[in-house]
């Protein structure tokens, strides 16, 4: 079991879970994930490993409420049964430095992909390099932990889509606005947004990465689940990722495996909203 030191509500429906996990986060680098189980018979959820503090043995998650399972895992106060990491490859900027000190970096995130795009931002500015942002959400408040962006990336640069905060419009008409101050494009966000910029960076033969969070059961390239394409050949992104060149992956392949178990998801979550239902009620 692992104690949860918070667990709390940042936006609209998007939460922030600080947990007691020294051992997880003891050689983690940014780009890694952790897979968690809230209860014993939970099912297992990939997350990304947003920010942690080595000297308390802190690890910090951000998740969405998409599903049944993320539903289940915002109720849960007290300790989380499971946590497994750290889990696939880290970011290879991060983990080649030196071999990057001298690109143009952009991070380009849609919504919650901000939280996998923090960590490496901020690794990357604790060791010399400045890297730029661009950041995306539908509106103003669904703009995660800017404060934290702002503090560790060279120049920022914001779009929504109804225009309440920064460009109106998508993050690839500020990535294309700018796209010649850049050698390498880093994209972390829905499946349909990296699509998009990865068409975008192809037409001008920039170097881009994305990072895949397919669906995952065991976190360990035995299930197959999260499985996807790259350059023809299948992948798992469990452990031949989850970052990618991102003009080799099959995205159209990616959106349609993406809706395998709508349904039976959709039935799950309503469900469980009738069981919270009936708790509230006793």
């Amino acid at each position: 079991m692992y104690k949860i030191i918070s667990n709390k509500k940042i936006s609209e429906n998007s939460y922030e879970m600080i947990i007691n996990a020294p051992l997880v986060i003891e050689k983690c680098i940014p780009g890694q994930f952790v897979i968690v189980m809230g209860k014993e018979d939970s099912e297992r959820i990939p997350l990304t490993i947003y920010d942690y503090n080595k000297d308390r043995g802190e690890l910090s998650l951000i998740y969405q409420v998409v599903g049944a399972s993320t539903e289940e895992l915002s109720t849960i106060k007290d300790k989380l049964y499971s946590v497994a990491g750290p889990l696939g490859n880290p970011n290879e900027i991060c983990l080649n430095t030196e071999d990057f000190k001298d690109k143009r970096i952009c991070y380009v995130a849609g919504g919650v992909g901000i939280a996998p795009v923090y960590p490496q931002v901020k690794y990357l500015n604790e060791k010399g390099l400045n890297v730029d942002v661009i950041y995306g959400a539908r509106s103003a408040n669904l703009l995660l932990i800017r404060d934290k962006i702002e503090k560790v990336a060279h120049k920022i640069r914001y779009a929504t889509d109804d225009g309440s905060f920064g460009t109106k419009g998508f993050v690839t008409d500020i990535l294309e606005k700018n796209i010649n101050d850049y050698d390498i494009v880093v994209a972390i966000g829905p499946v349909i947004m990296m699509k998009n910029v990865a068409e975008l960076t192809k037409k001008y033969n920039i170097k881009t990465i994305v990072s895949m969070n397919p669906l995952m059961v065991d976190g360990s390239g035995m299930c197959g689940a999260c499985r996807c394409e790259v350059d023809g050949k299948p992948k798992f992104a469990c452990i031949h990722g989850p970052e990618f060149d991102g003009h080799k992956i099959n995205f159209d392949l990616a959106l349609k495996r993406m809706n395998i178990y709508k349904e039976e998801e959709k039935e799950k979550w309503n469900q469980m909203k009738k069981t919270l239902g009936g708790l509230e009620n006793e």
